[in-house]
């Protein structure tokens, strides 16, 4: 199994659990101590030798989907098998929407990209829902771990279920796409394009399903996912403005928009989360620029640049070049196609 170059590629970022960490509430610190700022521990006590997974090759043709729970499962993932591919669903909402948006996923890779599955060779879709923390508590985040699909229950405030957001399971498995194409090493600057081809193509199977233009969609990321005492908008926004600001518990969020204010510590691995909002900013510009459906002229570009026109060490300017260079092969030399993606990643300062 070909796996990612960081197979820890969780959705929630650990500057959210930083923030967190400061808030004056008691309870959210102890959120952020016991479910996000330990996801990573639980995802390596997860990650040995995964025995039902390893025997769960390809059976059938085109889609093929398991939901694992891991309740009363011992370690490691994927758990006891719940539902599989054409079974009806199940008395468990996570299981079936588990089942359901990876099965969307799959069919927006394969009607709009002519993809099968992640590897483009029907790899079958694997989930595990139900996935508690390190101190057994139900765990704030999801993550893709190079082989499946991890979801954690929330902690029923800040966080609900990771099943219940459609971008979200879109972004996991893109992860998985990025992994058999491009393969982005995931530090600094090609981790922070691993991480926004995740959320664009998240938000493009978002838009697909409910049918909705580019002027229609509102760009936010992860907003099913959020609890009731939540208090923001999304997780992240790929519009030019900030996810959230001053929140109570999250602060404000950090994507810097343009390339002269991009981190450049160490932390996050050197910014993946937090620098991914430089390439989403630039491809809203050109999905609104270009009009229609973003995942008809604007994601076509991205794709096929993912597909096959970066290296894995690829930085934002790589990234810049290539959709130039696609963007021209598919609609021509100086075509609006071009020209907005040119003029994209000139306001976020790339080029």
């Amino acid at each position: 199994m070909h796996l990612c170059h960081h197979p820890l590629c969780c959705f929630v970022p650990p500057y959210m659990a930083e923030s967190l960490q400061d808030s004056d509430d008691p309870a959210v610190r102890q959120i952020a101590l016991a479910s996000l700022g330990n996801e990573y521990r639980t995802a390596r006590r997860l990650l040995s030798a995964q025995p039902m997974a390893a025997v769960l090759m390809s059976q059938i043709a085109g889609k093929e989907r398991y939901v694992f729970d891991m309740r009363g499962a011992s370690d490691p993932l994927p758990g006891n098998l719940l539902r599989q591919e054409g079974d009806r669903p199940v008395d468990d909402e996570a299981a079936n929407e588990a089942y359901d948006y990876s099965g969307d996923v799959y069919d927006f890779y394969k009607e709009v990209f002519d993809r099968d599955s992640l590897d483009d060779a029907g790899l079958p879709l694997r989930s595990s829902i139900h996935v508690s923390d390190t101190f057994g508590r139900p765990m704030s985040n999801a993550f893709f771990n190079g082989q499946q699909m991890a979801y954690g229950d929330g902690d029923g405030n800040l966080f609900i279920r990771f099943t219940k957001a459609l971008d979200v399971v879109g972004h996991e498995l893109t992860h998985g796409v990025v992994s058999f194409t491009s393969d982005l090493d995931y530090f600094a600057e090609s981790g922070a394009l691993n991480e926004s081809f995740a959320d664009v193509m998240g938000s493009l199977i978002n838009q697909w399903k409910y049918n909705q233009t580019a002027e229609q969609a509102d760009w936010y990321i992860g907003k099913e996912v959020l609890g009731p005492g939540a208090g923001i908008r999304g997780v992240r926004t790929l519009t030019g403005d900030k996810a959230y600001v001053n929140d109570r518990n999250f602060g404000t969020d950090p994507q810097p928009k343009h390339y002269q204010d991009r981190y450049t510590g160490t932390r996050d691995r050197g910014g993946v989360h937090i620098n991914s909002g430089i390439p989403n900013y630039a491809f809203y510009l050109a999905a609104m620029a270009m009009g229609g459906y973003a995942w008809e002229k604007a994601g076509k570009i991205w794709y096929v640049t993912l597909k096959s026109a970066l290296s894995s060490g690829a930085t934002f300017a790589d990234a810049a070049t290539a959709t130039l260079a696609i963007a021209e092969q598919l609609y021509g030399n100086g075509s609006d196609e071009q020209n907005a993606v040119r003029s994209a990643w000139q306001e976020v300062g790339v080029i």
